[in-house]
């Protein structure tokens, strides 16, 4: 079956937005959840890539189900189509063995899964977004659970809410060892913390697995924390994205059996 979708991913900060067209991904826009008024004709820019064409649908998956009305009451302007919700209206592609699995983050299940299709064994997703995730699936391609942490921004803004003198510091990535300013201090905290959370958590899977797994990052944040790592295998930058798509299309081969 060819697979011709509109797909979102409706965060925390953003909502992404990209055609599927033959399987192939398109451009993805990536539009503020404060800014409603760009969600219509980001959705019919990319529903125009696919309008037309054979089982063309509009599949999402949301971690803000405060937006999810909003989102289809776009969708159904921008398209004139149903949302059709991953967990909701199509199973999860991935078995979850959390303790709740109705809990867990579905784009943190969505990374892995998309992750484990490529790589076909046990790997681990960072996610560096509003939070930082990592999660891990064994051989099997079970879900297993992970860690969650605050990201770039909420730590950012938490040293300057939090104290009397530390002022926000846009992230950049630091240039040497120490940190000569108060600045370039904060942004080593944040930047080696990150990391150094990240390695720790993985080298606790790897012990818990019996070997190294492969480690992919995505997100918002994944090529400024990332670039040239060599934990990291690989930085996927729509990873959701393509975790929504193999949710659709594993339903729909499992209607064809």
């Amino acid at each position: 079956m060819e697979i011709n979708l509109v797909v979102l991913n409706v965060g925390n900060s953003r909502i992404a937005v990209a055609p599927f067209r033959a399987g192939e991904l398109g451009e993805v826009t990536r539009v503020g959840v404060r800014e409603p008024e760009r969600w219509v004709e980001a959705i019919a820019g990319a529903w125009k890539k696919v309008a037309g064409t054979e089982n063309a649908a509009v599949v999402a998956a949301s971690v803000n189900s405060g937006l999810n009305d909003a989102v289809e009451r776009a969708v159904m302007q921008a398209a004139d189509r149903h949302v059709v919700w991953v967990g909701k209206d199509l199973e999860l592609p991935i078995k979850v063995l959390t303790d709740r699995p109705e809990e867990t983050g579905i784009d943190r299940i969505l990374n892995v899964a998309a992750a484990y299709e490529q790589i076909g064994k046990a790997c681990v997703v960072v996610d560096a977004g509003t939070a930082v995730t990592v999660d891990a699936c064994n051989d099997a391609g079970e879900f297993l659970g992970g860690a969650i942490a605050p990201g770039v921004a909420m730590q950012l803004d938490a040293l300057h809410e939090r104290t009397a003198k530390l002022p926000r510091v846009p992230f950049a990535v630091p240039g040497e060892p120490f940190g000569r300013s108060t600045q370039e201090a904060i942004r080593q905290g944040v930047y080696h913390g990150i990391r150094g959370m990240v390695k720790e958590v993985v080298e606790n899977y790897a012990t818990e697995l019996g070997n190294w797994p492969d480690l992919i990052a995505t997100g918002g944040d994944a090529a400024a924390l990332f670039t040239d790592w060599e934990l990291v295998h690989a930085i996927a930058p729509d990873l959701t994205l393509y975790g929504i798509a193999l949710a659709y299309a594993n339903h729909h081969l499992k209607d064809e059996t």
